[in-house]
């Protein structure tokens, strides 16, 4: 964190640097976007709760300013998804992928400072996603809608890496995760309903029950347009599709899930896992096809097996977090600039290409490695089967 209270901060312009090369230096060119700065907010907010200190309440308290005054529609409610190094609107989009993170980061603050606001801002979204982003035939969440919230004819990729498609394993993934966030603060029905349609959606829709992996991409109908997977999100998958339910407090869904984790688990390990420990990006037909190792799916995978291990006590998946971590240690952390390097490439060197900050890269993944691995220890050395 210590990197993200000092060498991020933008005091220029307020909140944090929308880019920063991996040696530091700025590209004030770079936008600003809603994910970053939801994740910052959420990781203040979540490592407050764990080891309250007046700095973490202030940069939390400095995430919270920044996106509910620069990012929030006043006019259509809602959050932008990008803006420029000045916090001007430059993509005003609805991308619920975005609005997902807000919540989950709002629902963060309120349970680690009780902040009515937060909550009401929450809820608000939540309305906003059912009533314009929810599809009511087939089921699941459209990926983007305009200013206004009207339907969208642009562009629904969230970056280059992905499809145009109407619907995303991604996007479904973090809506999942930011209603079982919210469900913890504001037990609605509703929220619960969503998330038992969401969790039978990943196993009948999402899931390729064949190879164990996630599809990635589908139409409105829930055709699959996609043909790889990544074994980070697989990984991620397991462990939150645990915790929402066991939000729900339904220990037969539980039961089913846990199985579909711990095949889902079988499988990254056996076939993602490189000699070093380390979790492979990408894959297709049983193959990797992207051996290089990126900074999230590490994080993911230290969870992921660890809770594979809580659900089985099988010992290999307690070793397979152990290593995954121990590559962290080795390889992603910087030691000389902070924070963890964007990817190991498949010589074993960092990419110094990638930045050290950019809408994408932020504190979430490795915070929450940190913070989940917390928690899961002293459960499994208290003898008990969840954290």
């Amino acid at each position: 964190m210590p990197f993200w209270c000092g060498p991020a901060l933008d005091h220029e312009q307020g909140g944090w640097m929308g880019w920063l090369s991996n040696d530091l230096k700025p590209d004030r060119t770079q936008p600003k976007g809603l994910i970053v700065n939801s994740r910052i907010l959420w990781a203040f907010s979540a490592v407050h709760r764990a080891r309250p200190e007046k700095l973490f309440q202030q940069m939390a308290g400095r995430a919270l300013d920044y996106v509910m005054n620069r990012f929030w529609d006043a006019q259509h409610g809602g959050a932008f998804w990008r803006l420029d190094d000045a916090g001007r609107v430059i993509d005003d989009s609805k991308k619920i992928y975005g609005q997902a993170f807000y919540i989950y980061a709002l629902a963060e603050y309120y349970q680690a400072f009780a902040a009515p606001a937060a909550l009401d801002r929450a809820r608000e979204l939540f309305e906003l996603i059912e009533r314009h982003a929810h599809d009511p035939k087939y089921g699941g969440y459209l990926e983007v809608r305009r200013r206004d919230w009207s339907e969208a004819d642009a562009n629904a990729r969230l970056s280059d890496k992905d499809m145009n498609e109407k619907k995303s394993m991604n996007n479904h993934l973090h809506v999942l995760e930011a209603y079982t966030n919210l469900y913890r603060t504001w037990p609605e029905p509703r929220v619960a309903e969503r998330l038992r349609e969401l969790i039978q959606l990943f196993a009948q829709r999402i899931l390729d029950a064949r190879t164990q992996h996630f599809h990635h991409f589908f139409d409105e109908t829930w055709r699959v347009r996609s043909d790889t997977y990544t074994f980070g999100h697989d990984i991620e998958g397991t462990w939150l599709l645990c915790e929402a339910a066991e939000v729900l407090g339904d220990d037969v869904l539980l039961q089913r899930v846990q199985a579909v984790a711990l095949r889902m688990a079988e499988v990254t390990l056996r076939e993602g896992v490189d000699a070093d420990g380390a979790l492979a990006y990408e894959g297709k037909n049983g193959k990797v096809t992207d051996a290089g190792k990126e900074c999230w799916p590490q994080a993911e995978a230290v969870i992921g097996f660890l809770n594979a291990f809580q659900i089985s006590r099988d010992a290999k998946f307690l070793e397979a977090a152990r290593h995954v971590w121990n590559f962290i240690e080795q390889h992603l952390a910087d030691r000389v600039h902070g924070e963890w390097f964007w990817r190991i490439n498949v010589d074993g060197k960092p990419d110094l290409k990638l930045p050290k900050v950019s809408e994408w890269k932020g504190p979430y993944h490795g915070s929450r490695a940190c913070l989940e691995t917390l928690h899961r220890l002293r459960a499994i050395c208290a003898g008990k089967e969840r954290h």
